[in-house]
């Protein structure tokens, strides 16, 4: 599929609308914490929200009866209106481009919300084509409403074709923001045998070797099923400067799973997940905060290597140009994780 050229790639899709940003804006998003905007008390709880998580979603999509989108859209224009967001994010998840809502969803939440709404989250993207279009739209309403700053696109990745195309939609349009995993979706779309909303499944796994008593039980190791799909979307992701999260965990009542999911998507690159229940908001910040030891290593790796070149001891452990990128990601996470957390601050110590 053919590709706008580099000279025109950063250009504004319409006249007057804003220049598309050259890289993402510096924000901490260890948590997309999803809100349900037609339910009147739990929107009522949004302004005590906004102060324990990194983002506030409100949700349109699945969750959301058909007979309450409507009022889910109004209730998420009621909620931007309402509140003062400061540095925690603003999103929505739109309905998929090929439901009865969507269009809608687009063309009355983009005019009301403005320069409040930081990104829009797309379901179901099966290739560039559908950044495309909303690209485009996106630019059109921003112009039409003067709404200053450009409204980014975070896709979720959530069908077969959308992981097969996964490079192709990372590299569509510069108001690309980032990818979810759609571990449900996705499930269903490839056909999987299981009903598990994100996290493991007990048949999935490595049998150990049988020992010297062919009559002894074996241990089933069980293993990750969403791991292939998690590091090709980091890879395009990072391919193209982009953000990459872990989706949902579906089990509240299993928190020891739904943490061990998100470490496992952390450590293997992505920078958040969603929060789909309270519970998870203090899992996510906790996995998603690089762990203080960790830092305090990293430092030390970073003062012994002030300009990232050479080789050095530090612990007993050898360093090099390669160790001390590593270390530069977990410093400046942590940075980034002090600026909003006064306490982590405190346990960080950084300069």
């Amino acid at each position: 599929m053919t590709t706008r050229t580099p000279a025109k790639f950063y250009a504004a899709l319409a006249t007057g609308a804003p220049e598309p940003y050259r890289s993402l804006p510096v924000r901490l998003e260890r948590m997309i914490h999803f809100v349900p905007p037609h339910n009147d008390k739990i929107r009522a709880r949004v302004p005590e929200l906004i102060s324990r998580v990194d983002v506030v979603l409100g949700n349109l999509e699945d969750a959301i009866p058909a007979d309450q989108k409507e009022n889910a859209r109004k209730g998420f224009v009621a909620m931007a209106r309402d509140n003062d967001f400061g540095q925690t994010g603003l999103w929505t998840r739109i309905n998929c481009l090929n439901s009865p809502w969507g269009l809608d969803d687009i063309l009355e939440v983009v005019p009301a919300a403005g320069a409040k709404l930081d990104v829009v989250m797309l379901p179901k993207v099966e290739g560039p084509w559908d950044i495309h279009y909303l690209d485009q739209l996106l630019a059109q309403l921003e112009a039409k409403h003067k709404i200053g700053k450009p409204i980014l696109i975070h896709a979720i990745l959530e069908t077969a074709e959308g992981v097969r195309n996964v490079e192709a939609i990372a590299g569509a349009s510069p108001r690309m923001h980032g990818m979810s995993l759609g571990p449900a979706d996705l499930a269903a779309s490839r056909g999987m045998k299981t009903t598990r909303v994100g996290g493991g499944h007990p048949d999935y796994g490595v049998l150990a070797d049988a020992g010297a008593d062919p009559k002894a039980p074996r241990v089933l190791f069980q293993q990750d099923l969403w791991h292939y799909t998690v590091q090709k979307m980091v890879d395009a992701c990072l391919m193209y400067g982009l953000k990459p999260f872990y989706g949902p965990f579906g089990d509240f009542s299993d928190l020891a799973a739904c943490e061990a999911q998100f470490r496992n998507s952390f450590l293997q690159g992505c920078l958040g997940a969603w929060s789909l229940h309270p519970t998870q908001i203090e899992i996510a910040k906790r996995v998603f905060s690089p762990d203080p030891a960790e830092v305090a290593f990293a430092a030390k790796i970073i003062a012994a290597m002030p300009d990232g070149t050479g080789a050095a001891i530090v612990d007993g452990k050898f360093q090099d140009d390669a160790t001390w990128k590593q270390a530069k990601v977990i410093v400046d996470l942590a940075k980034l994780v002090a600026s909003r957390d006064p306490e982590m601050a405190k346990v960080y110590n950084l300069a």
